[in-house]
């Protein structure tokens, strides 16, 4: 009862939309940063790979398979990242706060976050991604008073075809 109540009424959505708008903003302003004063991520995975997180109990990695990742796609093709990474969280920015294609701005943005507490950062991420998810719940609704109000019925009849 409670989700319909999230994912339908006009109040949740009213309340969806200060929390993207919340989150927007401070995607948006990270890829601005990185976009206008240049960004290089070279160190930060190499500083990933060198200290992973270590489950101190077994003092082994506790995710090998990102560390793999790193090494074999990430650190090869840092340029790429140093495009991607500024440029995603700029695009995330807008989407949520203009409420575009809101779930996938969430979805993208809870990875990211993801990406960034596999790699052992704390910061802000668990905050961030716990409010993405909210957002993501909210389904439909989160994009309600967005540019989704026009552009998921667009989608869904496009769909359809």
């Amino acid at each position: 009862m409670v989700m319909q109540w999230y994912r339908q009424h006009k109040w949740a959505a009213l309340l969806v939309t200060l929390i993207r708008v919340y989150i927007g903003w401070q995607w948006l302003d990270a890829g601005i940063r990185k976009l206008t004063n240049g960004f290089d991520a070279t160190g930060f995975l190499k500083g990933a790979v060198a200290k992973p997180v270590i489950d101190h109990a077994t003092e082994e990695a506790v995710y090998p398979n990102y560390i793999y990742f790193l090494n074999h796609f990430a650190i090869p093709n840092a340029k790429l990242i140093n495009v991607l990474i500024p440029l995603g969280e700029f695009l995330i920015g807008v989407g949520l706060i203009v409420g575009g294609l809101t779930l996938a701005a969430a979805f993208f943005g809870m990875m990211l976050n993801f990406m960034f507490l596999f790699a052992g950062t704390v910061s802000t991420n668990p905050w961030l991604l716990l409010l993405a998810m909210l957002v993501f719940a909210a389904g439909a609704n989160a994009g309600k008073f967005g540019l989704d109000y026009y552009l998921v019925p667009l989608i869904r009849k496009g769909w359809k075809r």
